[in-house]
């Protein structure tokens, strides 16, 4: 986060292709993030998220700019230990810029979704405290 309570912006010389990799993103959404999205979307929850959001160096799955969360929903690919370091750091540069971010596994989301959503909403309140 800036000073000034924003969002950190890409610096010019990325943007554009983040700007492009988040629209691809939205054009495929993997079946996880889709189901997801649908539940979300639209004020659902009473807050209004923000799919393929740029933040800093990064393309967040899932923001409510509002309560300062990030929602990631993690494919198969996120337990291979180099990929686990990755989001790792992510997360925590994140969390030092003020953002919480939560993550949940494709097999969650499809599984138990009441629960996802029962966690989301449970971290929406945490995050208005």
């Amino acid at each position: 986060m800036g000073n000034d309570g924003n969002y950190n912006t890409a610096s010019p010389d990325i943007y554009l292709l983040l700007k492009d990799f988040a629209q691809t993103n939205k054009r495929f959404q993997t079946d996880a993030e889709r189901l997801l999205w649908e539940h979300i979307r639209a004020k659902q929850l009473s807050v209004k998220f923000n799919r393929q959001h740029i933040i800093g160096d990064y393309i967040v799955d899932f923001v409510c700019i509002e309560k300062k969360l990030v929602i990631e929903v993690d494919g198969g690919y996120h337990s291979e230990y180099e990929q686990i370091e990755k989001d790792e750091f992510r997360t925590q540069q994140l969390n030092d810029w003020g953002i919480h971010v939560i993550r949940f596994k494709n097999e969650e989301i499809f599984g138990n979704l009441p629960e996802v959503l029962n966690t989301i909403k449970n971290n929406l309140i945490k995050r208005h405290e």
